[in-house]
């Protein structure tokens, strides 16, 4: 009976996230009332001493990335630079490959720290023009923005500064660098496999006489790329974090050593930080804090009219965010203490593999969340000292698992409930009838591209 509570609680999580329910209000819902379900007099000491203790705990961390990376994509949409980005990749890549210049440009975005929610809007114009242009069918354009923008550069290539690449950190002690050839083959993977049925799926269309189409919904108007800012500026603040993320990961533990001590004369004791818990989250937000100085400084006359509605909305987004997967940080951490996810447990450790088993079991949750961060969370809340432990026992390095994590939680996450996905069927027009196939197949590669990733480990030791 326990077990079946726990599935109880994860299949309503499931039902809410499809049906658009809040998962701020329907996370601790689900859990309490598996609680109920199990130990009646629970609820309000496992509400308040275990959800909450843990959903303040995942703020606490991992809010600022939230806030500032969401500052920062705002400021790069306001400014125009996201539009010359995709101006240049198209002027160098050529109009006439249009899927790949979209998921080049859409991969560029989100590498250099913009959410995949600002770039599904600055790319979708741009999409639609080459697209009607090339006279390629436009439900294709979901899957191929899917490709450039929530696979590898999310949670595949090392240093990425997506939330994806950086809640692992905390957990294994490593940086935003992990396993960065391990991550770079992943990548490859994808980009190469995704690319090639998007160009068979082209082909077929085609050959059936489907074009672009007619009597479509939500089509954007022509782009004015007249007077946008140059290129070579808009690109430096994505260089700039790039650059600053790899560096702080190396100056960080320099300075503070393996730990700090800070005694302020307010201060009743002294507050100890273990460094090596926080290096990738310092380094990511010292990047995007230099980020969105460098946009603020040479963008100002562009964005200042419109920075205290456009700042206003970022926090807003973050906020949203950051809740949203807190809320499933504590849903885990509450599943994890019920009897009946030990029978989980059990299962899976019928999985001798420690990578497959980590793979499985944090593909599976974001699928039923709908959420990469969100079903990581869950997973390394309720069983991160277990895939530790095992990794070790197997003489399995902590980044190698970090990587595998990592794109495990951007496998299955994209089933047709994830908000992401059903923000880019709205922008685009389109239906999951029409469109979601593609963004499924992405899903498929995705989640085979971690199952590449452990083999090249096991057969070239690669790290």
């Amino acid at each position: 009976m326990s077990f079946i509570v726990v599935l109880l609680a994860l299949f309503f999580l499931m039902l809410a996230a499809y049906r658009g329910y809040s998962v701020i209000l329907m996370a601790p819902l689900a859990a309490l009332g598996a609680v109920l379900l199990t130990e009646p007099s629970a609820v309000a000491p496992a509400f308040s001493g275990l959800f909450m203790d843990k959903m303040v705990g995942f703020i606490k961390l991992y809010f600022p990335v939230f806030l500032l990376g969401s500052v920062f994509g705002k400021l790069v949409e306001m400014s125009g630079f996201s539009k010359s980005i995709v101006a240049a990749v198209i002027r160098f890549i050529g109009e006439k490959r249009a899927i790949a210049v979209i998921v080049a440009v859409c991969a560029l975005l989100t590498y250099g720290g913009v959410s995949l929610f600002v770039v599904v809007f600055a790319v979708y114009p741009f999409a639609a023009e080459l697209f009607r242009q090339s006279n390629i069918p436009k439900r294709l354009i979901p899957g191929t923005v899917a490709l450039g923008a929530f696979s590898f550069t999310m949670d595949a290539l090392p240093g990425t500064p997506q939330i994806q690449n950086i809640i692992p950190t905390t957990f294994f002690k490593t940086t935003a660098w992990a396993a960065p050839a391990l991550g770079i083959c992943g990548a490859v993977f994808i980009t190469l496999v995704g690319l090639a049925y998007l160009e068979w799926r082209r082909r077929s269309l085609m050959a059936k006489g489907e074009g672009y189409g007619t009597d479509l919904r939500n089509e954007p108007e022509h782009v004015d790329t007249s007077s946008l800012p140059s290129p070579w500026l808009a690109i430096a603040p994505l260089l700039l974090i790039g650059i600053s993320n790899f560096a702080f990961t190396r100056w960080i533990p320099a300075w503070y050593g393996s730990s700090h001590e800070l005694q302020l004369a307010g201060m009743a004791k002294p507050v100890t930080t273990q460094i090596s818990t926080v290096t990738a989250i310092w380094s990511v937000e010292a990047a995007l804090l230099l980020g969105i100085a460098f946009v603020a400084l040479t963008a100002w006359p562009a964005i200042k009219e419109r920075f205290a509605e456009g700042s206003k909305g970022a926090i807003a987004g973050a906020m949203l965010a950051a809740m949203n997967t807190a809320s499933e940080y504590g849903f885990g951490a509450v599943i994890a203490a019920l009897p009946g996810f030990m029978v989980i447990g059990h299962a899976l450790q019928s999985i001798p593999n420690p990578l497959v088993n980590a793979a499985v079991t944090v593909s599976t949750l974001a699928g039923v969340t709908g959420s990469a961060s969100g079903g990581m969370s869950i997973a390394l809340a309720a069983m991160g000292e277990q895939f530790i432990s095992a990794s070790q026992a197997a003489g399995i390095p902590l980044e190698v698992l970090h990587r595998v994590v990592a794109m495990a939680s951007g496998g299955m996450d994209t089933l047709p409930h994830n908000g992401a996905v059903i923000t880019l069927l709205a922008v685009t027009g389109l239906t999951h009838r029409e469109a979601y196939r593609d963004i499924f197949a992405v899903t498929l590669i995705k989640t085979l591209a971690v199952f590449f990733v452990i083999s090249v480990f096991y057969l070239t030791a690669l790290v």
